[in-house]
């Protein structure tokens, strides 16, 4: 398969060298998503900002804390003051490459997809002085990648990410951790993307809904359409990567298919739960579509809603 020929797929890191893959992944995500980067708004979360603007009439459903109450007096009409965004953003990407992301059925693995999520969020916020750090953990390992500015400081950070080394079977990853590891020293505030399956123990949301009191969030969900269902290929048998745990399940079975579609469902609903209460934007990216087309879906759902923040 060559790597993002019209299929959907992002690069496959595995069959490739990096240099050459993430070239052509920068130049795919440059075509399809410049279109998005015109006005004020500079990236996946832009935020409100806090530098003054103008005056302008009160409209049904804005935020009443932004009452210009001297114009408001003036003219006797409600007024609310707009603000700009701030020019400087510094965003981290917390990375999850555990082995449970070694894994997809579709048009790539998992890894691949986070990988290629994290070059469009280079993308989108690198520009003008925008600062790019990342967290990115393994089970094994964390590998912090200090805050920098620049294409060629993205294009560094890319290519160590890519070049993480894969965690052996039977390692869970410690997602929890690494987000802790942003609040604890604080960092300036700006944003937080959090890449990852969110599979396993939840311990991330106790950490993830302390960071949203400093910095937006935006968490990507990447997702194989295995995990969602099962094909009827008779006794399987599966291995967890990350428990080491083996199984033979009896996809066979319709009635053990619909249960197992039914608890993946209530799963994917508890971690967009999870997200929502964190106060996270949330974007799913699956092995089996067109990633990109759900980015610029997402983002420009953001610039329609003209929201400025996570749904919470």
């Amino acid at each position: 398969m060559d790597p993002g020929a019209g299929d959907g797929a992002p690069p496959l890191f595995a069959e490739g060298p990096a240099d050459v893959l993430l070239q052509r992944l920068e130049l795919t995500v440059r075509r399809r998503l410049d279109g998005l980067l015109q006005g004020d708004h500079l990236g996946l979360v832009p935020g409100s900002g806090s530098e003054a603007g103008d005056s302008r009439t009160y409209h049904p459903g804005d935020d009443v804390r932004r009452m210009d109450w001297p114009v408001t007096a003036r003219v006797q009409v409600p007024h609310v003051r707009e603000t700009i965004a701030d020019r400087e953003l510094e965003t981290w990407a917390v990375v999850d490459l555990s082995a449970s992301l070694d894994f997809g059925t579709a048009l790539c693995q998992k890894r691949d997809l986070a990988i290629a999520g994290l070059a469009a969020v280079s993308h989108l916020t690198v520009r003008g002085g925008n600062r790019l750090g990342a967290v990115v953990t393994t089970g094994e390992r964390v590998d912090r990648y200090p805050a920098a500015s620049g294409r060629l400081a993205a294009d560094r950070l890319l290519r160590k990410v890519v070049a993480t080394p894969r965690a052996e079977g039977g390692r869970r990853g410690d997602l929890a951790a690494a987000l802790e590891s942003l609040r604890r020293p604080p960092r300036r505030r700006g944003m937080v993307v959090v890449i990852s399956d969110f599979l396993g123990d939840s311990d991330w949301e106790r950490p993830l809904r302390g960071l949203a009191g400093r910095h937006e969030l935006l968490a990507i969900e990447v997702i194989d359409p295995r995990e969602l269902e099962l094909p009827d290929v008779g006794l399987l048998t599966v291995v967890d990567p990350e428990s080491g745990q083996t199984l033979e399940v009896p996809t066979g079975n319709a009635e053990f298919r619909a249960r197992f579609a039914a608890g993946a469902a209530a799963q994917r609903q508890a971690i967009a739960a999870a997200l929502r209460r964190a106060g996270a934007g949330h974007l799913q990216l699956r092995t089996d579509r067109d990633w990109l087309m759900d980015v610029v879906r997402f983002v420009a759902d953001r610039r329609r809603a003209g929201s400025g923040g996570a749904s919470r």
